[in-house]
């Protein structure tokens, strides 16, 4: 694969601009991020022992991005704008190639991550660091833009399910200016474990004494892909500070003390507490459960960049125009 040159990258995406950074979020001045349980900073600080209360179930709501893909967001819409360090989660499910074959041209980042994790169909991936890699059933990857990169993520189908998720994790401020790196993840590479019935591919962080791959994340993120059937108990471990939440792809799993059912499409924002626990009343249910510990620092978003104020935001503009987000000064 041929390396992006400098001009090359600059062009491909101010040429796809107009279409790349549709359905980019931008807000008009810094916010101070949420998580669960926002009345009381100690207790966030402190953490909570036992299970995890379902705190507000969200349904996922339809939305187009990239040059007109069809997705589904349940992080970064109106009902949940952020849960703090996790910016967005996008849905990408269709059997219609109209509805993704567009894909998501080449398009720039600064100051966050980006995490793709693909259930069916293949997708590329490319940047201007000179990263290449194939999305497939079964693999992640994990982007840190850092300081900038310009990306692309196209379909290599025609036809069939297209089905995954792409989910943008904030960088501290002492860290959006890192150099960028890229972790390409083969199906293979990430561990399964059968606990008790329940199937689990630990795709980041440590679950039953197994590490996943992603390694070096400031967030020190657990990501789960879980699928539990009828009957099934899972329970697991998790840090009591960081904040969770849980988005069911498939059927219908039971979440918490109080078996809060939540259904496919919706995501469930989890309380305080230091381990989750699902059932399933359905024939199956399949969630990816996702932690990390928040970072507390004021957000300014402006399309594709993700600051602290929104000087830095217009920077990454005018450095993006100028080509210094991927030249260097």
């Amino acid at each position: 694969m041929d390396r992006f040159s400098r001009r090359q990258a600059l062009v491909s995406a101010a040429s796809a601009a107009g279409v790349a950074l549709i359905g980019c979020r931008t807000d008009p001045a810094p916010v101070r991020p949420t998580g669960p349980t926002e009345s009381s900073d100690d207790t966030r600080r402190s953490g909570a022992s036992g299970a995890r209360q379902v705190e507000k179930i969200i349904d996922a709501m339809p939305t187009r991005d990239g040059a007109g893909v069809k997705l589904s967001r349940a992080i970064g819409g109106r009902a949940l704008s952020m849960l703090d360090p996790f910016l967005l989660l996008d849905e990408f499910h269709s059997d219609d190639p109209n509805d993704y074959a567009a894909g998501f041209p080449s398009h720039p980042h600064r100051g966050f991550e980006t995490v793709t994790y693909m259930l069916e169909g293949a997708m590329e991936h490319r940047d201007s660091v000179g990263n290449a890699g194939r999305l497939r059933p079964g693999s992640a990857q994990w982007m840190t833009a850092g300081r900038g990169i310009v990306h692309s993520e196209m379909p290599k189908q025609e036809r069939g399910l297209m089905w995954g998720f792409q989910l943008w994790v904030n960088l501290p401020r002492a860290r959006k200016m890192i150099e960028p790196r890229y972790q390409d993840i083969a199906p293979d590479r990430i561990p399964e474990l059968d606990r008790d019935g329940a199937r689990v591919r630990v795709v980041a962080g440590n679950a039953f004494g197994t590490t996943g791959p992603i390694t070096g994340i400031d967030v020190d993120p657990l990501f789960l892909d879980v699928t539990v059937t009828r009957g099934v108990r899972f329970e697991t471990p998790i840090a009591s500070e960081h904040n969770a939440f849980a988005f069911v792809t498939d059927g219908a799993v039971r979440l918490g003390p109080s078996r809060a059912e939540v259904r496919a499409g919706q995501l469930a924002v989890l309380g305080r507490g230091d381990r989750v626990l699902a059932t399933c009343d359905a024939t199956s249910g399949r969630m990816v459960l996702i932690a990390g510990r928040p970072i507390g620092e004021p957000v300014a978003r402006g399309g594709p960049f993700v600051m602290n104020t929104e000087d830095e935001i217009r920077q990454a503009w005018e450095d993006y125009r100028s080509g210094r987000l991927v030249g260097g000064v």
